[in-house]
């Protein structure tokens, strides 16, 4: 049987919006994604602050403080 034009309405515009959304979260993904790697690249560019990040987590345990 034929379904009413306002159901058949009411699908398709439920279905385009879980697809909108879809579309949505999967854009802010790729924004997010791009984001981190310019930031990773501005700070691959002081490699200064990248020692704390390298340096194993004992040789920062046994730091001296800086006098």
């Amino acid at each position: 049987m034929a379904q009413p034009y306002e159901e058949r309405n009411s699908a398709a515009k439920t279905r385009r919006q879980q697809e909108d959304q879809r579309r949505m979260e999967f854009r802010r993904a790729i924004e997010d994604r791009f984001e981190l790697r310019q930031l990773q690249a501005e700070i691959g560019d002081f490699p200064e602050v990248n020692l704390w990040q390298a340096a194993p987590a004992a040789f920062r345990r046994n730091a001296q403080p800086a006098r």
